[in-house]
């Protein structure tokens, strides 16, 4: 991707015949032909030099149009996908929220132009048609897609604390009604193209991107345009359906995030309350709820983290390495939940345990993952068959991963790597789940030690999104960097931490969790701790995270990482009398239908603010010295493996951040 500080300042749009990021032609049909293929860039994204092309383009099918020389225009990309959406790195040269509504309403205008063409506008879409590309989609008279499996439409932008803000909110309720398209922006839901087109955001499908070119052309030729939604769903538009629908959208917003923490949702609903009758009217008002949002704190943290999910990603060399199979040993919880995501991802999983029992209730909790994730029975099938139960391991020699998720004993482990680099092939890479054990202690019985490498996988499996890629004292680069491409392969973020006890995600989470139930033990209520954990941000208070992860698996970290005197603690009195968390029903909390019962009480709000920050202090603490110690690479790398290993509120950019602007807030004062 280009740089920022490349842009193009270019303000008055280029001649169509010195394009750099458009392709523009008109055929012997007498229809225009612009083809989005930005210069240099791997994926297409709407930045300052590819608006101004676009006008140029609209500029020129304008004046052919009031001269009869064009039957209509047919946007298309030149890439595997439409627009990803909007430039991001381009949002923070935006200073304040005149210079957003400057630039925001300019590209509105051309929208608009692109709505009033006297001739069929068509969008034709491949990949991700993603925020202000949808937006731009939506600008257009009809819209056709292709059924492939790379394409998604959607607005992400609740994800970077905005929303749509290019007439977006109007133009998609116009076309998919209000509850279709609130609900669109509200979750930042990506959507396959028969659900867009099911709603009315799209208005045609084909099977393949092969076909677009040819559909796009009869849609011109025959001068359609989309219907928009139904009249009953026009309704819903006015009170008092609308204030219905609202009172509906705030309730389960609110049951999600915070309104102080994520406003943008509730700013939107409230546009859509407020305006949500008027065209006119919601067009002006969302350009001026748009640009605060732009500018504040949260938008630019969680593009920060935005940016940070891209310098994951970039740790697996592209092309290098394409894992097609995966030998798993160890049939437990973890083991099990490991193969069958690989399983969702795509790959083929093979899956090893000496237990016939054990092995056969991973099959059954793999088929019911299949089946929240699949849509069809027939891909729920296909997906159950490349799960292959391997109780001998004579797919072992097949497999390009073989990761081992066996019992957490050293003299164990080192006897099954020593096993397995009998049978495995050349190239495959070697990884163990350990969460507490050394590499170069485990890869002591191998041959070639340099090959092992970590894979720290988080329970659950499906829903968590960092691997830890462990490199011991010894590991070979090339092996960890396979790592790293299995781990994007399989939709999750590579983090490369050193081989130490509790990696980087433990290490820093055991004594936040251990300060908590220090002060529960003192006398703090319970109920305050936690609710000062999510009034920060936290996803989960500490007191239930270790009611989750079990109070047996919190004293063995404590004591595996030295963090104090855990004997004779509330903690060990409650492991020693079998309860130890959600798993037996009672911990610090006692647990009812996976729910752990609360007291009813309320807190001063000064004092939960006050809590909040000394509670996560440890956590910040812990970082610093993680850092020191090179345990990562970088501050980023601290707040990427924090933000996404245990939930910190991505909100407030990751804790070195948080912890750097308190510190810059301060010298200020």
């Amino acid at each position: 991707m280009t740089d920022t500080s490349s842009v193009d300042v270019q303000t008055t749009p280029p001649d169509v015949k010195d394009l750099k990021d458009w392709r523009f032609e008109i055929d012997f049909e007498d229809i225009a032909w612009a083809v989005f293929d930005r210069q240099g860039e791997s994926m297409n994204s709407l930045g300052h030099r590819p608006t101004l092309e676009l006008a140029s383009i609209i500029s020129k099918v304008e004046d052919a149009a009031d001269k009869g020389e064009v039957r209509g225009l047919v946007i298309i990309s030149g890439k595997d996908n439409f627009i990803a959406g909007a430039d991001i790195r381009e949002f923070d040269n935006l200073g304040d929220t005149e210079q957003v509504a400057e630039a925001v309403t300019a590209t509105i205008d051309l929208f608009d132009r692109i709505e009033k063409l006297r001739v069929p506008v068509v969008a034709a879409i491949h990949g991700y048609c993603l925020g202000g590309g949808l937006e731009l989609a939506m600008a257009c008279h009809y819209r056709i897609a292709d059924r492939e499996e790379g394409t998604r439409l959607g607005f992400p932008e609740v994800k970077l604390g905005i929303f749509p803000g290019l007439n977006g909110t109007v133009r998609s309720i116009e076309l998919a009604g209000a509850m279709s398209a609130m609900q669109m922006m509200l979750t930042g839901r990506m959507l396959r193209p028969g659900p867009a087109r099911a709603i009315g955001i799209v208005d045609q499908l084909v099977p393949t991107h092969h076909r677009l070119r040819w559909a796009a052309r009869k849609a011109v030729l025959q001068k359609r345009k989309s219907k928009g939604a139904a009249w009953w769903k026009k309704l819903l538009r006015k009170a008092p359906f609308r204030e219905f629908l609202v009172k509906q959208m705030r309730k389960k917003t609110a049951e999600k995030v915070r309104e102080d923490h994520y406003p943008a949702p509730f700013k939107l609903i409230e546009l859509f309350s407020e305006f949500g009758d008027s065209r006119r009217r919601m067009k002006a008002a969302e350009t001026r709820l748009f640009a605060p949002l732009m500018t504040s704190d949260t938008a630019r943290n969680l593009r920060r983290v935005f940016r940070l999910t891209e310098m994951l990603k970039s740790e697996a060399p592209k092309g290098t390495f394409e894992p097609l199979r995966v030998h798993v040993v160890g049939a437990g919880t973890m083991g099990a939940d490991i193969a069958a995501w690989c399983v969702v991802c795509g790959m083929q999983a093979s899956l090893q345990d000496l237990n016939d029992d054990q092995l056969k209730k991973a099959m059954v909790r793999a088929k019911n993952l299949f089946k929240k994730r699949f849509r069809t029975k027939r891909d729920v099938d296909a997906a159950v068959a490349r799960l292959i139960s391997d109780k001998d391991g004579k797919h072992i020699a097949r497999a390009d991963v073989i990761i081992e998720a066996i019992v957490e004993k050293l003299e164990i482990k080192q006897k099954v790597f020593a096993d397995l680099e009998t049978k495995i092939r050349p190239g495959a890479v070697l990884a163990t789940n350990t969460s507490s054990l050394k590499i170069e202690d485990i890869a002591q019985s191998l041959k070639d030690p340099a090959r092992l490498i970590g894979l720290h996988f988080f329970n659950p499996v499906p829903q968590l999104p960092l691997v830890e890629v462990i490199m011991g004292a010894g590991s070979r680069e090339a092996e960890v960097r396979k790592g790293c491409a299995f781990v994007t392969a399989i939709r999750k973020f590579p983090l490369i931490v050193k081989s130490c006890p509790g990696f980087l995600v433990n290490r820093v989470l055991a004594p936040y969790m251990l300060d908590a139930v220090r002060r529960y033990q003192e006398g703090e209520p319970r109920e305050k701790i936690d609710q000062a954990a999510l009034n920060f941000g936290m996803p989960m208070g500490p007191l239930e995270l270790c009611d989750v992860v079990g109070l047996d698996i919190c004293k063995h970290v404590a004591e595996t990482l030295g963090l104090g005197p855990v004997a004779d603690s509330e903690l060990d009195r409650l492991v020693v009398n079998g309860k130890l968390g959600k798993k037996t029903g009672e911990g610090f909390y006692v647990w009812e239908k996976g729910k752990p019962k609360r007291q009813k009480v309320s807190f001063d709000e000064d004092d939960l603010v006050t809590l909040g920050r000394d509670l996560v202090k440890p956590l910040i603490d812990e970082c610093e010295r993680a850092l020191s110690e090179r345990i990562v690479e970088s501050a980023d790398h601290v707040d990427a493996g924090v933000i996404f290993g245990t939930g910190f509120a991505p909100f407030r950019g990751g804790p070195l951040h948080y912890r750097n602007r308190d510190k810059r807030a301060a010298e200020a004062a």
